[in-house]
């Protein structure tokens, strides 16, 4: 977590080169634990995010906005009521805490101008909102704690987070910092500063020692009188252009870097948080589904396994046949054998050798012969069911295989939300997963048409479906009978269909369009390891939906094939 007190206080200097004065137009809340502040100010609008969800919680400006759901929070409610039309006086916070205080003048109902208060505490898991009254009331807070050490519940005073460590910007030399880093032994510095001073995180630490090439555990006096200075010109530096975001290993983090844009800060939290958030929505998402179809596929391949096991069982079936019309044949000289648990009888299909029968000893041989020809009727009878049902069911695994796929090729929420669509309407019921699951998978609203991929070559487009959705919508809706269809063979991959709108014949087609879309053929499906792939193609009035298919599923004719390599 790269949101410390550093990138704390440098958010807050930011946001009041902007933001003071500026009017409360509208209070938003588009997910349980976000709250967007719509400001008008200086003559431009603000979206301020303050977030208290546990991974991304965060305040600063946003270009990144989300839908709202239709019936507003309750909290959200509350804030509209207290806080719309009010004007932003101050925001501050204490040393280098990561609680953040935004105070606006407001009226009352009374039409009295009042002071209000709202804190953000950016603290993971226990981030929080509260709105208080001018003497620190709390109002209402979005989160209700109650706790030995602090009660945050409408009524009760508002207080600060306890703070158990030391102020670096109350330390007044070098030396003070040095004893107090010197009392604790062998700790490397990227664990043993944060733990020490208020608003370090382990990334801030770790991208000054790095740039001041110091040893992280073996480190002298000399190197933390520079950390001390470097840290302290940082501090001094907020409020001016000679700080910046960075990256530093997939996290960031303020450092001693000029930059010529305003509110830098604000815009580079505000695109790694919305690129992570996706990234993280999409991952969960894709884990999600997966789940479930890989659940869904389990089943399949036990069902699977069921019916060749009696397949194999049908597969005896004129072993019984046999038995029965020995014993049949052999009955004359058996009616006196009772009692017995095989019998040896010659066996006239092949060359009169003996073979043994067993026999249930507990019923006579004509009821032995009956309970052969029983079973050989049963089984003979369950063949063809099961035969059938082996069919439907290899359809059904080979359909699964190519949402799972689909899946391991997608690469948005969007694409994710149209397979989830697809198998909510063809595989999945309801009881088969919660709602939970289904609001962790469902982001978006269903769209009227899937989200395609084409490819300009030349003066030809290319379109490439990465799902079973999109692959129909390529077929039925976009696809003309003279353009061209392109498919790997006898492997799950997309749809890929090249454009003729000059409806040319195949042989004056260029080779190198056909060969570029057989690449991309190749390269979206299963085959795309593989040092030769053969792609077939066709005209796409050649391709047809089978009846009673799975989306995606289709047969096609008169192809021809271009290996790729």
């Amino acid at each position: 977590m790269a949101f410390d007190g550093i990138v704390t206080r440098a958010i807050i200097s930011e946001l009041n080169s902007s933001l003071i004065g500026a009017k409360v137009n509208k209070v938003l809340q588009p997910t349980k634990s976000e709250v967007v502040l719509e400001l008008y100010g200086s003559g431009k609008n603000y979206s301020l995010v303050l977030s208290c969800d546990a991974e991304f919680c965060r305040i600063c400006l946003s270009t990144h906005l989300k839908p709202n759901p239709q019936n507003a929070f309750n909290f959200c409610m509350l804030l509209r009521k207290y806080l719309v039309g009010g004007k932003i006086l101050e925001i501050s916070n204490y040393d280098l805490e990561r609680t953040v205080q935004i105070k606006f003048s407001c009226y009352n109902e009374l039409n009295d101008l009042v002071t209000r208060k709202l804190y953000i505490e950016i603290m993971s898991r226990q981030s929080n909102l509260v709105l208080t009254n001018e003497n620190n009331i709390i109002i209402d807070s979005l989160k209700h704690f109650d706790s030995n050490t602090r009660e945050l519940l409408p009524v009760h005073e508002y207080t600060f987070v306890p703070i158990n460590k030391t102020s670096f910007m109350e330390l007044n030399s070098s030396s003070e910092f040095i004893d107090i880093v010197k009392k604790a032994q062998n700790i490397p510095l990227t664990k043993l500063l944060p733990t020490l001073f208020i608003g370090f995180s382990k990334v801030f630490i770790q991208n000054i020692i790095e740039k001041l090439n110091i040893d992280n555990s073996n480190y002298s006096d000399n190197n933390l009188e520079i950390i001390y200075y470097e840290i302290k010109e940082l501090i001094d530096n907020i409020g001016t252009n000679k700080i910046s975001c960075v990256l530093l290993e997939n996290d960031f983090t303020i450092a001693n870097v000029k930059t010529d844009e305003k509110l830098q800060i604000n815009q580079f939290i505000d695109n790694y948080y919305f690129n992570k958030e996706k990234t993280t929505t999409f991952q969960s998402a894709r884990t999600n589904l997966l789940h479930i179809v890989l659940a869904s596929l389990k089943k399949i391949n036990k069902k699977l396994e069921n019916i060749n096991l009696k397949l194999k069982e049908c597969n005896q079936m004129d072993k019984y046949k046999l038995y029965g019309e020995l014993l049949t044949a052999n009955l004359y000289r058996l009616n006196s054998n009772y009692n017995l648990d095989e019998i040896e009888v010659e066996n006239y299909y092949n060359n009169n050798e003996t073979i043994k029968i067993p026999l249930d000893k507990s019923i006579s041989v004509h009821k032995n012969i009956e309970k052969f020809f029983k079973k050989y009727n049963k089984l003979k009878n369950a063949l063809d069911i099961v035969s059938k049902q082996k069919k439907e069911t290899e359809r059904e695994l080979d359909y699964i295989e190519s949402i799972v796929f689909s899946l391991e090729n997608a690469k948005s929420v969007r694409d994710i939300n149209e397979i989830y669509e697809e198998i909510s309407e063809n595989i999945i019921t309801k009881k088969e997963f919660s709602n939970k699951k289904q609001k962790k998978i469902k982001k978006i609203k269903k769209s009227s048409e899937p989200s395609l991929s084409s490819i300009q070559i030349n003066d030809f487009t290319i379109y490439v479906g990465k799902n079973n959705i999109q692959n129909d919508y390529i077929r039925s809706k976009i696809a003309s009978p003279n353009d061209i269809w392109f498919h790997i063979q006898k492997l799950h991959g997309s749809h890929v269909l090249l454009k003729n709108p000059q409806n040319l014949i195949l042989e004056d087609l260029p080779e190198d369009i056909l060969f570029k879309a057989a690449i991309l053929a190749k390269e979206n499906s299963k085959a795309k390891l593989d040092t030769n792939a053969p792609v077939d193609y066709c005209y796409a009035k050649f391709v047809k939906k089978a009846p009673n298919s799975k989306p995606g599923m289709v047969i096609y004719s008169n192809f021809q094939t271009i290996i790729v390599k």
